[in-house]
């Protein structure tokens, strides 16, 4: 392990964010490098060095790749990050490469609503695809003979929070592989690999990059054999970032650590605030003292994530909320400086009452914020 690497185990998030993935100095060059654009590489002679063809490597992804392993294992030279198109290839990226027909997986019940689509093609396949919710480790009723366990805590959008290292052993000790989500947590607010997992896995798209900018996923793991196998799948379907992208979201990383913060302050402001309000029901937020989730969460958390969820009387005043905001954006995705809302039943996928509100919370000065919140709410009652 090189002096620098060793360094970066024992720096703090903010050095560490500033500093990932960076190449070494060289006179006269940039600090990060812009990106490649290349379908091909010279390549005389045996096929043979680090750069062979666009589809399989590229220098730009090189450099992203180091920045995010050093986020999500610092100090560990065994860690190993894949990117990918987007976060959902990233996921199939795992689920499709360690398993095979016959096999068992268990899913969360209340996680991302693209899963019972993946669920559903894995049945396809000859999978058998168990499910339960997130929370009360509900997951470890199921596990007896799986294959894979996949992990998402918090959950997306109901935030509930798990128990990951109790669960990772169970599966463990039963043979089962381990792949959390860790989208909506980060890097910087929780390390899934340290807990237990075999794989961490997430949409970079979300508040890794930041920006609502990038279309970005990734994988990374310690396992050389599982993750030889998951690069295969890359190379097999072509789920790769763009250079662009991938030199954007390095970019955006430099700023993780001070996003981050001023984010999850805000996000527990905003929750506070809603907490005094008689027509909200059903607030999550891992960072308050009193969610069901927050004694689990301080165990394995360092920062409880920007998303806060809560649900108004009827679908009709979550619709005349989210028209009354001014500050926050009525769209999909979460995780940026801007902050955004949406009803998510308006997508069909999620078990959540109509009056179900996400909430991402972004980077605008937090009196400002708890106050557009509460003007909406005032404004929109009946």
């Amino acid at each position: 392990m090189s002096d620098a690497t060793k360094d970066e185990g024992r720096a703090g998030d903010g050095t560490r964010a500033v500093r990932a993935g960076l190449p070494e100095p060289v006179k006269h060059e940039p600090t990060l490098p812009g990106p490649v654009f290349a379908a091909h590489f010279h390549l005389p002679g045996e096929a043979t060095g680090s750069y062979l063809y666009g589809r399989d490597d590229n220098p730009t992804w090189t450099l992203l790749e180091r920045a995010v392993s050093e986020l999500e294992a610092p100090g560990r030279e065994d860690a190993e990050t894949l990117v990918f198109a987007s976060g959902m290839a990233a996921i199939s990226a795992v689920l499709f490469s360690q398993l095979r027909a016959g096999d068992a997986v268990v899913l969360p019940s209340d996680g991302y609503q693209v899963l019972p689509m993946v669920g559903a093609q894995l049945e396809a396949y000859g999978i058998e695809v168990r499910t339960a919710p997130t929370g009360g480790d509900a997951q470890l009723e199921v596990l007896d003979g799986a294959r894979l366990l996949w992990i998402e805590s918090p959950s997306n959008p109901g935030l509930d929070v798990c128990d990951i290292r109790r669960l990772a052993e169970a599966a463990h000790a039963r043979g089962a592989l381990v792949a959390v989500d860790n989208t909506l947590a980060t890097p910087l607010g929780q390390r899934p690999l340290e807990l237990g997992a075999d794989f961490s896995v997430a949409s970079g798209t979300k508040q890794l990059t930041g920006h609502g900018d990038v279309l970005l996923g990734y994988v990374t793991g310690r396992d050389a054999e599982a993750m030889a196998a998951v690069r295969r799948w890359r190379k097999i379907v072509g789920a790769i970032s763009g250079p662009m992208e991938a030199w954007l979201a390095h970019r955006s990383i430099a700023t993780l650590q001070l996003r981050v913060d001023r984010q999850n302050a805000t996000a527990l402001a905003v929750a506070e605030a809603l907490r005094q309000r008689p027509e909200v029901s059903g607030l999550r937020y891992p960072g308050l003292p009193d969610d069901p989730s927050h004694k689990i969460a301080a165990q394995q958390m360092r920062r409880y994530g920007c998303v806060v969820s809560f649900t108004l009387p009827t679908r009709a005043r979550a619709e005349r909320f989210l028209a009354a905001l001014r500050l926050v954006e009525d769209a999909t995705s979460f995780g940026g400086v801007r902050s955004t809302a949406e009803r998510r039943r308006r997508w069909g996928g999620d078990d959540v009452p109509e009056g179900f509100i996400r909430m991402s919370v972004g980077a605008e000065d937090p009196e400002d914020l708890v106050a557009d919140v509460l003007r909406a709410l005032d404004e929109s009652a009946e």
